[in-house]
């Protein structure tokens, strides 16, 4: 009797351990499950920052392009007559007064010897005629001329100063003449285009040259209307001509008018003669209006996404949400902020195109971790 009992304890326990056994497993793991998923790791180690205020310059923003302060069209006055030299070219800097090019003059020194020859001729009349002019005024009292006489001595004198006159007026015409067969600078300058060739025949009026007077250079900006009263000429402009160096001018004058169309205005800024830019290149620049405390972050604190700017906000519960701002000017390795956070948020220093919205992140002070770093935790 007692084996059989304890076979029959045996089956009981079997039994039992058969059917609680797996509940227990489950139960066991499943609580294990909830401590894994109530424990989430942070994203990243970040360092917090907030705006902080700043004292910058307040710029205005133009573009425009880099045109001649002024250009001078030379051209010819000589009609029909043959270009026989060029003595300069694109790029060459000249001076006022500096022969250019010049013109076939054989013709020309031809009729000028002619209209001299012309003038000879009526310089010797109108003596004739007044020494016969001379002596009928003597006669008139003696009554050995009639009066018609005298006249007639009188009016041939006044002719002939009329035909001298005439002649002066030709050879002053060919003396002109002359001097337009040689192409002369009107201004120091630098040649900008050339339309002279050699052996052709011009007409009058025909442009061989284009001058850069006094090689100055000027920036015509184009500027916003509601920002046109902040400009005043002698401030500084810093102009970037594209792919080039920052160069500094002046502003010289804001025009009095405003485009209907595009409601800007234009400002002429003066360039240093020894510019490294190009008349007709596309610029870039600033003008300083002056100084104001705005807000600013540090460029790392900013990430640039599909073309706007965020910042990685950090809530009270150490998850950050990307919040959209505002931009302004750059200084160093600060940006201004116009909108978008208040002075008092928290935002993450560095590393926040490593984190999306919503993740959790561990913040260090600026102690525990260096300005500008941050640390990757794994995620598990």
């Amino acid at each position: 009797m007692g084996k059989p009992r304890v076979f029959v304890a045996a089956v009981v326990i079997a039994v039992i351990i058969t059917v609680t056994g797996p509940l227990a497993m489950h139960a066991f793991s499943g609580t294990a499950g909830d401590e894994a998923v109530s424990v989430e790791k942070p994203a990243l180690t970040v360092e917090a920052t907030t705006p902080q205020p700043a004292t910058l310059p307040i710029r205005i923003s133009a573009n425009g392009n880099i045109m001649a302060w002024q250009e001078a069209s030379i051209g010819t006055e000589a009609d029909g007559l043959r270009l026989s030299s060029v003595k300069a070219n694109v790029g060459d800097v000249v001076r006022r007064g500096q022969v250019l090019a010049t013109f076939a003059s054989g013709t020309v020194v031809a009729e000028l010897a002619q209209s001299r020859a012309a003038v000879a001729e009526a310089e010797a009349e109108l003596a004739e005629a007044t020494d016969n002019a001379q002596r009928a005024h003597g006669l008139q009292t003696t009554g050995a001329m009639s009066a018609q006489q005298i006249q007639r001595y009188i009016t041939a004198e006044r002719t002939a100063q009329a035909r001298l006159g005439a002649a002066q007026a030709v050879e002053k015409t060919q003396r002109f003449r002359l001097d337009q067969t040689r192409v002369i600078a009107p201004d120091d300058g630098v040649i900008s285009a050339r339309g002279a060739t050699v052996g052709a025949v011009l007409p009058s009026g025909q442009e061989l040259f284009r001058l850069i007077r006094r090689g100055r250079l000027e920036w015509r900006a184009e500027v916003a209307a509601s920002d046109l009263e902040k400009l005043k000429p002698g401030q500084m402009a810093h102009v970037t001509p594209v792919g080039g160096e920052t160069i500094k001018g002046r502003l010289r004058m804001v025009a009095p008018t405003v485009d209907t169309q595009t409601r800007n205005g234009l400002v002429y800024v003066d360039l240093p003669a020894d510019a490294p830019a190009r008349a007709g290149m596309f610029a870039r620049g600033d003008f300083d209006v002056g100084t104001g405390r705005v807000m600013t972050l540090p460029q790392s604190a900013v990430l640039l996404r599909d073309g706007f700017n965020y910042a990685m906000r950090i809530g009270p519960d150490s998850r950050v949400t990307q919040t959209k701002v505002k931009v302004g000017q750059r200084a160093g390795d600060r940006i201004e902020i116009t909108g978008g956070i208040e002075a008092s948020a928290r935002v993450v220093a560095s590393g926040g195109a490593f984190l999306g919205d919503g993740d959790l992140v561990r913040v260090v002070d600026d102690s525990s971790v260096p300005s500008g770093t941050a640390h990757s935790e794994a995620i598990r």
